[in-house]
């Protein structure tokens, strides 16, 4: 499937933002006890239709065969090389003018997850991850469609949980019609692991192949998993994880609500923070990351 011949552009993008879905996510799961436990999952009356048009695609497309299809396409990473800095230069293009709530750019959101990470004192290759957990974003540089890089993520090569957001869409996949894919293990086997199941395609996935040879595992299944929320919120796939998962998903629940909640009008100076920011890049990542 090549997106760009076979997709009209409401389909590349139902999103007016990527950072529509991040405002859905909040939505979704509020701060605690800023909302009754009734209103956490409303979507007989969603905040925004595009939120749902934006799910259907996502459901519809995201397939084991498309999945296989991306990681063949973009695990090589062999289309572009550039600087850290750069990367974050180009998500600063992806801020949602059309935000009531804030008007940050992509460095800042990132750069307001870390430092509420740092002020915490955490270990310094978890304040890295804060800052840069969305990175994965870039697959907007090859023309992705929104579906394709943000959204909350779930295994394909199994049945789909009824614990994702807008479950009945799954019924416009063709997986879920697969017999090799539509029971409760699909292609896997009870309690494999989730480093034996294939995750949904997006940013989360794409990054954590990105810098997995650079970073501690804890930080690993934060990026990897923080989109996981049906897993993570609903614990809809303990029959797929292993014990070792069990443990490191602590670290996931951990991060979570640093980026969730870590949202502020207060704009953090970038320029103040950048030789401190620059140095953990430095400690941890190669000065250029090829794409």
């Amino acid at each position: 499937m090549n997106n760009s011949e076979t997709l009209r552009p409401e389909e590349i993008a139902p999103l007016p933002s990527l950072d529509v879905w991040e405002d859905d996510v909040l939505a979704r799961y509020p701060e605690p006890e800023t909302k009754a436990k009734e209103e956490y999952r409303n979507y007989d009356n969603p905040g925004r239709d595009t939120v749902r048009e934006f799910y259907r695609l996502n459901h519809q497309y995201q397939t084991f065969d498309f999945v296989q299809q991306k990681k063949a396409e973009f695990l090589k990473f062999d289309k572009k090389e550039l600087a850290i800095w750069e990367m974050f230069d180009y998500l600063n293009t992806l801020v949602d003018d059309s935000d009531p709530d804030i008007e940050l750019d992509q460095l800042q959101h990132l750069l307001q997850t870390s430092e509420a990470i740092r002020a915490d004192g955490h270990p310094d290759w978890f304040v890295l991850t804060g800052l840069m957990h969305d990175v994965g974003k870039v697959l907007c540089l090859f023309g992705e469609p929104q579906w394709a890089v943000v959204g909350d993520t779930f295994p394909v090569g199994c049945q789909f949980s009824d614990k994702i957001v807008y479950p009945e869409f799954f019924a416009l996949n063709p997986d879920s019609k697969d017999e090799r894919y539509n029971t409760k293990y699909g292609v896997y086997e009870p309690n494999c692991g989730l480093r034996n199941v294939h995750m949904s395609w997006g940013h989360d996935e794409y990054l954590y192949h990105l810098l997995k040879d650079y970073l501690p595992e804890p930080a690993l299944y934060m990026i990897r998993y923080h989109s996981f929320y049906a897993q993570h919120r609903e614990n809809a796939y303990e029959h797929l994880m292993d014990d070792h998962d069990r443990e490191m998903f602590g670290w996931v629940k951990k991060f979570n609500p640093y980026d969730l909640y870590s949202k502020s009008p207060k704009p953090p100076v970038v320029e103040e923070l950048k030789p401190y920011y620059s140095e953990l890049l430095a400690k941890y990542l190669p000065a250029v990351i090829r794409l």
